[in-house]
This record gives structure tokens, sequence and C-alpha cells, in this order.
């Protein structure tokens, strides 16, 4: 059964390629806690059911991850967490004050793309890029 906690969400017109979405959204699972060690990431069926892409590139994203030490691949179980990103726990009223911007952007008009580049400025103010540190 597919881990309620995560779901895959693919957008075709990112200009990110597939695998490293799924990538890239594991990770984002794995930093905000909700995977934790032990729990199984969905199966490649489901993964390809709910998505409609290859089962190649899901296998693709499973092994980079394994590569990263992130996750384990068992041979006729599934892939499980080996691993968190998380340096502290998220505090929950962050997340829900996010939550109210994201509502409140959303209704004023402002579009994804317009969204994120906000928050990207906004996040560029407060932390660096690693290369500034």
């Amino acid at each position: 059964m597919e881990n309620p906690r995560l779901t895959y969400r693919i957008d075709r017109h990112s200009g990110v390629s597939t695998y490293m979405q799924l990538v890239q959204q594991t990770e984002q699972a794995l930093r905000l806690g909700l995977l934790q060690v032990g729990d199984q990431l969905p199966t490649t069926r489901e993964v390809v059911e709910s998505t409609t892409i290859n089962p190649n590139t899901v296998q693709k994203a499973y092994r980079l991850l394994e590569q990263a030490g992130l996750v384990q691949g068992r041979r006729g179980q599934g892939t499980f967490v080996l691993r968190t990103l998380g340096d502290t726990p998220v505090d929950s009223s962050l997340q829900d004050e996010l939550d109210d911007w994201g509502r409140r952007a959303a209704a004023t008009g402002l579009g994804r793309d317009d969204a994120s580049a906000l928050l990207n400025a906004v996040l560029d103010t407060h932390f660096p890029p690693k290369e500034q540190q």
C-alpha cells in the first residue's frame, strides 16, 4: 500500500527531469519528517499507476536515493528509508504560517511560479547561497 505521507506529483512543464522530481520530493519528505527510518516508499507499480510514468524512471530515482544512502531496496519487499535529512524537527506553527501565506498568495491571484520566486527571494535574504557562506 502506498505511503499516505508521500504522494508524488509530476510537473511535466517544470524543466526538471521526472526522475529528479521523484528524488527531490522524496528528499523533501525526508527533510520535513514525513518519512521516517523504516518507512516504505511507494512501490514502482504504485508510482507508475498514480503518475503514468515509465517504471524505469521510478527505478532510476530510487537507485539515486539508494546511492545517496537514504533508502535501501529489498528484493521482493520494497524500498525502505535508511535515514532522514532533517537536522531539526520542523516547527508545525511555521508550516501553518506558510500554509496561510500560500492560501493568501493564491487568493490574490499570484501564480505558482510567481509565488515560488517571491518565496525564494525572501529565503535568499535570510539564507545566503552555500557558495557565499
